[in-house]
């Protein structure tokens, strides 16, 4: 399959006081490598999106891809880097996983996959909404990367508000036994994904 896998790391994780957060520590692991360790099977290719100085990523083996759109401006700017990346190398197709969520489903490729629409994103059931998208994980087709760059040049931030112009669809995953899109943003959070990762 043409495709690359991009873990989305460009963001200054201000809630956990900024810094690497896929740097800390979460089972024997770091929470980068665990991101690694559930992506890796379901990609042929898999390359980091992150901004500052790239080389303190050597030891993960990934290429480094930076933020071609300045003032950090989301997810859609590591979206754009990585797309780039996969033009300059005849990559049709990118798949984002953020690294800060080290339980995403080992399907999620081969689900996003099967929608075959322009940007696929997951999602899970919301009892108000139907569907609450996870739009950090997504399959996005490489040949819309200059209407994103104008999209973020323009102002835009919100994924959504960029992925519904573009026949966006969205694939659900349940969240029984637990959600596979649990986060982590706190230092509460990494309390709990530690009590998850015990469990599993």
């Amino acid at each position: 399959m043409n495709e690359v896998g991009v873990i989305l790391a460009g963001g200054q994780a201000r809630r956990m006081g900024g810094g690497d957060k896929g740097r800390l520590r979460l089972g024997s692991t770091s929470l980068i490598e665990q991101v690694i360790a559930r992506a890796e099977p379901q990609l042929d290719r898999l390359i980091l999106n992150a901004n500052g100085d790239l080389g303190r990523f050597d030891d993960l083996g990934l290429v480094c891809v930076a933020d071609s759109i300045g003032d950090y401006p989301g997810p859609l700017a590591g979206v754009l880097a990585a797309m780039d990346w996969a033009a300059e190398h005849q990559v049709e197709w990118v798949v984002s996983v953020a690294a800060d969520t080290p339980f995403f489903p080992l399907d999620l490729v081969e689900r996003l996959r099967a929608t075959g629409a322009p940007v696929t994103l997951a999602a899970t059931p919301d009892p108000q909404r139907g569907r609450l998208p996870q739009p950090t994980f997504g399959r996005w087709r490489v040949d819309l990367r200059d209407d994103l760059r104008a999209a973020l040049n323009d102002g835009v931030r919100k994924i959504r508000q960029w992925t519904q112009r573009h026949g966006e669809a969205l694939v659900v995953f349940e969240t029984d036994p637990m959600d596979p899109f649990f986060n982590i943003n706190t230092q509460a959070d990494l309390a709990r994904a530690s009590e998850l990762l015990a469990c599993k």
